[in-house]
């Protein structure tokens, strides 16, 4: 399971649901307060495996949770349903292959 990160768009959700991701929202769980370490850790005990984020500020949190990849998405910021547009388009070339404790920057 995927955990969307605050940051990233509602809209987002659907995409990935419909790419085969199972996924959810930081602010279903009531995490969109919870800092960086305390995301990964937070989604790590709850069985996450990625973590989707825009938040550059990420750094070195995935090696704080070894089994939980985060994936930093690189797109240049859009309005809601453009992002999960360009999301989907950037997946059909490039799908993501996130490897746990590791940051990847995605779609580059």
């Amino acid at each position: 399971m995927w955990l969307l990160d605050h940051n990233l768009p509602r809209q987002l959700a659907p995409i990935l649901i419909e790419l085969g991701v199972q996924c959810e929202a930081t602010s279903s769980r009531g995490w969109e307060q919870l800092r960086n370490g305390e995301l990964v850790h937070a989604a790590s005990k709850a069985g996450f495996t990625t973590i989707l984020t825009r938040d550059c500020g990420f750094g070195g949190q995935a090696q704080k949770a070894p089994q939980v990849a985060v994936v930093l998405i690189t797109l240049p910021q859009l309005r809601g349903a453009a992002y999960a547009e360009a999301v989907r388009q950037a997946w059909r070339q490039k799908p993501i292959h996130a490897l746990a404790g590791q940051i990847l920057r995605w779609p580059k």
